[in-house]
């Protein structure tokens, strides 16, 4: 081809890019409306409906093939959480339900989903200007696909948690039907809001008090307080000893370990120093040159969560210009999304890590400074900081009752439609779901029956622990 020809070429493909930017853009109305329409292909009280799989497979199979990717003396700590409760149980099987959604009609309306959505999957965190907001803490299974996958988890997750807070099946229902609600609400404002101005958006600690009742409200300050006290400081005091004037991460085994070697034989602080290059190239110059004046003082492999237990986690700690200046990351194993083997026609993923970046960045909206990925010995991790200001509620020890459930799961549902209207078409989701309670009520249906399944599944994983199929850690896991 002559120069002429290649040069014809590439103005082509230019003109194609331009093309992307110039093309005419449905009005929201029009969006709207699109999504109204959906309604006549996929009423919204189909959603109400489940009912297993033809086949479907068993879920304690589902986990053991997931455990055999992990540690495998971490593997009966899995097995442990997983054991203590049904919403144990569903925290940690995200690739159970993924399977049992993946069947479902869906209205073909793609967002960057969180795959593990549940209603401990929200916290509170500082953003990169040290303020406190409320949104999804928890994306290691984001991969784009339909909205009705997270909301479905987490409204049924909302029920299993009211019925382990001693909840009837009224009581499971409201709390699924409050997501619901908050969610279609929600996204309807989002709908007409300007892109920029929902990039930008985010709930901050005085919409969350705003939002609730007086108790919740009384609760919400004092997880509002204990997170503002978890800075690197206090996860220092509380993680780390003096030895010969130098602080050490301290050893819980089998949680928080000190090992000298990685699983193939290399040092640990030469496999870091390889791994931290790899790191670096995913910060920009700015963070980059941030993280470079730190000096690394200690490295512990750490188990977390419950359905990530035994995936490689480290936590090293740094140290800036003196012992009160401490950073501490932490690098997490990223595994293949549980949704990736429902959508086959997804585009290919260089690094794992850097899918779970990507995806946090798109839907957080306030994501941790020090957020990137790497690579060390063919296995993939993103790195973010380890506690910094973060808070959460736990659904257990009184903690959470089903008065401020509600409250909860209004909040909860505001932070999943703000998630989906960063990334996906807020108005043709809003023209679907409607400003009627028919959604609500269907979600509210399928979430007891899944609720049902949940129990069922869990029992299943019982009976395999007491027949020896399964290991299962003995004592506090």
């Amino acid at each position: 081809m002559t120069d002429l020809g290649l040069q014809s070429k590439r103005r082509g493909k230019a003109l194609k890019h331009v093309d992307r930017f110039v093309a005419p853009r449905a009005t929201v109305d029009e969006r709207l409306a699109a999504g109204k329409a959906l309604r006549d292909t996929l009423p919204r009280e189909h959603h109400a409906t489940y009912r297993p799989s033809p086949g479907r497979e068993d879920p304690v199979r589902i986990l053991e093939l997931q455990n055999a990717t992990r540690l495998p003396q971490l593997v009966p700590v899995r097995n442990a959480r997983m054991l203590e409760s049904p919403f144990a149980f569903l925290r940690g099987s995200a690739a159970v339900m993924a399977a049992d959604l993946a069947p479902a009609p869906a209205t073909g309306v793609q967002v960057q989903a969180c795959g593990d959505m549940h209603v401990a999957n929200f916290g509170a965190y500082a953003s990169a200007e040290r303020r406190l907001v409320f949104g999804i803490n928890d994306f290691d299974e984001t991969f784009p696909g339909p909205w009705e996958w997270d909301l479905k988890r987490l409204a049924a997750s909302a029920a299993v948690v009211a019925r382990n807070l001693g909840g009837k099946d009224q009581a499971a229902a409201d709390a699924a039907r409050q997501i619901s609600r908050s969610y279609r609400q929600h996204i309807r404002e989002y709908a007409r809001m300007g892109h920029l101005e929902t990039w930008y958006t985010t709930i901050d600690e005085k919409d969350v008090l705003a939002a609730v009742s007086e108790e919740s409200r009384r609760r919400g300050e004092k997880v509002l307080a204990k997170a503002r006290q978890r800075t690197n400081i206090q996860v220092l005091e509380k993680m780390a000893n003096l030895v010969d004037d130098q602080h050490r991460i301290v050893e819980q085994r089998p949680f928080i370990v000190r090992e000298t070697h990685t699983e193939q034989g290399q040092p640990v602080y030469e496999a870091l120093d390889d791994f931290l290059q790899s790191y670096l190239e995913s910060l920009g110059r700015d963070r980059r040159g941030l993280l470079e004046r730190y000096q690394i003082i200690d490295v512990a492999r750490k188990v977390v969560g419950v359905g990530s237990v035994g995936t490689r986690c480290w936590v090293i700690l740094l140290k800036g210009i003196d012992d009160g200046d401490p950073l501490f990351l932490q690098v997490k194993e990223a595994q293949a999304s549980v949704l990736q083997p429902h959508a086959p026609h997804a585009a290919p993923i260089d690094n794992e890590g850097h899918r779970v970046v990507a995806g946090q960045r798109l839907i957080q909206g306030s994501p941790d400074i020090f957020l990137g990925w790497g690579e060390l010995g063919g296995v993939q991790f993103y790195v973010r900081q380890l506690r910094d200001m973060k808070g959460g509620t736990e659904f257990r020890d009184g903690r959470t009752d089903l008065v401020t459930l509600p409250d909860y799961c209004h909040l909860c549902g505001w932070a999943l439609a703000l998630a989906h209207a960063k990334s996906g078409d807020a108005a043709m989701i809003a023209g679907y779901v409607g400003k009627s309670e028919v959604l609500d009520d269907a979600l509210a249906a399928f979430s007891l029956a899944y609720a049902d399944q949940t129990e069922r599944d869990y029992q299943a994983l019982v009976q395999a622990a007491k027949s020896g199929r399964v290991e299962v850690a003995q004592g506090r896991a």
